[in-house]
């Protein structure tokens, strides 16, 4: 007895040290000498909770208070343990226990206080989860720990609700956690199967998955996940062979179909609304593809492939201002030539978009040949000449000299294969080459027109409104 009070002596004088390794050994020793000893178990629980044992010290905590039931410090550590492990009821039951033996005993009066807020965060918790307010039962669980920071069950519902809400490093490490501590946690393996899932590595999750259902076979979440995330990769992989086969009915409707699987895949339905909206732009529904770039950034908001697709089909609208809003933000995020490229060219087509537009000033195509450009010439020239409308008021003359010089304005510049070539680029623009300066619109049509003094040609008015040409 002598010898294992020596023991206990010396294990004492390790933990007053702080040695709690050292202490161990020396209250392991007393115990195997005097296994009767509930104050040993006693000591030995306290050095078990410092090194963060609390498992085995809740066992000695237990054994002492067994071997003693006055024992008032077992029981104290035993609520603690059971506190630390997230086991508030038990815990409250032996601080009450304590007070019972001790009715002043401060330290367990607010232990009692302690186990009840752990309760009452749970339960906020739970209705948090419930209403899927994830942000509530992260802060609930963050207030429960600072009492139960061994509590794997509360790291683990951090864990899910992080991951509920894409804080996916901070998941993968709370979850990583557990791992360390615990290899066979169920839980913890299918939030790390949950984080990799959110994030698109759909093969890697379903690993995760798998293991958590060996660990545990009733593990009801993580065998929907397992099945929502096999059949996302499918049904995503199929819409993607029937696009390269060029096959876009089909490949709109698979990308639909995989859009319903899992509302709460953020990544891969930002990657899913893309793609629809890259077939919707091959099928020439370019509102509805624009819509679906814009569900994709909704969802990620980091998503440049979607900005690029979006800006192109703007592009295709003509709507000049939104594709340059689009590549203005791509430059911003990825400095890249082609995104400088990409949006000096959205800028010049606004640019060109806001000037004068002489192909619809003739009403002819882009594409019109120098043929259909005279022809188009002659007629508007000829419909807005100064003269043809002389005995209009003054109002609707203004009106047809201003567009008659806008006509050949617009048959200077695309007559003249250089000028065209020009404007068509853009590169009037360049060099502010846009105002044609003092040019006057009847010696073009003079020119045109052939002929000069008076005998090129005439109006004539044969009744009110009514004229006919007649060339010389």
């Amino acid at each position: 007895l002598m010898e294992a009070e020596s023991f206990k002596e010396q294990g004492n004088a390790y933990y007053i040290k702080k040695d709690y390794s050292e202490a161990f050994e020396y209250y392991t020793k007393a115990i195997d000498m005097c296994p009767k000893n509930a104050s040993y178990y006693g000591n030995r629980a306290a050095t078990l909770m410092m090194l963060s044992r609390h498992r085995d010290a809740l066992e000695d905590a237990q054994q002492a208070v067994r071997l003693d039931d006055t024992f008032m410090k077992g029981h104290l550590r035993e609520g603690k343990c059971h506190l630390s492990l997230g086991n508030a009821m038990a815990a409250r039951r032996c601080f009450r226990k304590v007070l019972e033996l001790e009715p002043d005993n401060s330290q367990a009066q607010q232990e009692v206080k302690n186990a009840d807020s752990v309760l009452e965060y749970e339960k906020m918790a739970e209705i948090g989860f419930e209403k899927r307010d994830f942000r509530m039962v992260v802060f609930c669980m963050d207030r429960a720990l600072e009492s139960a920071s061994a509590c794997h069950r509360f790291k683990v519902l951090k864990a899910e609700c992080l991951a509920m809400l894409g804080r996916y490093p901070e998941a993968q490490s709370v979850a990583s956690d557990i791992l360390r501590m615990d290899s066979t946690n169920g839980d913890a393996l299918y939030v790390r199967g949950l984080c990799l899932y959110y994030e698109d590595c759909i093969d890697k999750a379903v690993q995760f998955f798998v293991q958590a259902l060996r660990m545990a076979p009733d593990h009801e979440k993580a065998r929907l996940a397992c099945r929502n995330a096999k059949a996302l990769k499918a049904k995503k992989e199929d819409g993607n062979k029937a696009f390269k086969e060029g096959n876009f009915d089909e490949a709109y409707q698979l990308y639909s179909e995989a859009l319903t699987i899992d509302p709460n895949n953020i990544k891969t339905n930002a990657k899913l609304f893309c793609n629809r909206g890259t077939v919707g732009s091959k099928l020439k529904k370019l509102d509805q593809a624009i819509e679906d770039c814009t569900k994709a950034i909704k969802l990620d908001e980091t998503y440049i492939k979607a900005y690029l697709r979006r800006a192109q089909c703007y592009m295709d609208k003509e709507e000049y201002e939104e594709a340059v809003r689009d590549y203005e933000k791509v430059y911003q995020t990825e400095k890249t030539k082609e995104h400088k490229h990409l949006l000096k060219n959205a800028q010049l087509e606004l640019k060109k978009s806001k000037r004068k537009d002489y192909y619809k000033v003739l009403g002819v195509d882009k594409n019109a040949t120098e043929d259909e450009i005279k022809k188009a010439y002659r007629k508007r020239a000829l419909m807005h000449h100064p003269d043809r409308h002389s005995s209009a008021s003054a109002e609707v003359q203004k009106e047809e000299e201003k567009k008659f010089k806008e006509v050949g304005e617009a048959f200077t510049v695309l007559s003249d294969p250089k000028k065209k070539s020009r404007y068509d680029s853009g590169q009037d623009l360049e060099d502010d080459a846009g105002n044609m300066g003092d040019f006057d619109a009847n010696n073009i049509f003079k020119a045109f027109f052939g002929g000069g003094g008076g005998q090129g040609y005439t109006f004539e008015a044969s009744g009110p409104g009514n004229f006919f040409f007649q060339f010389g």
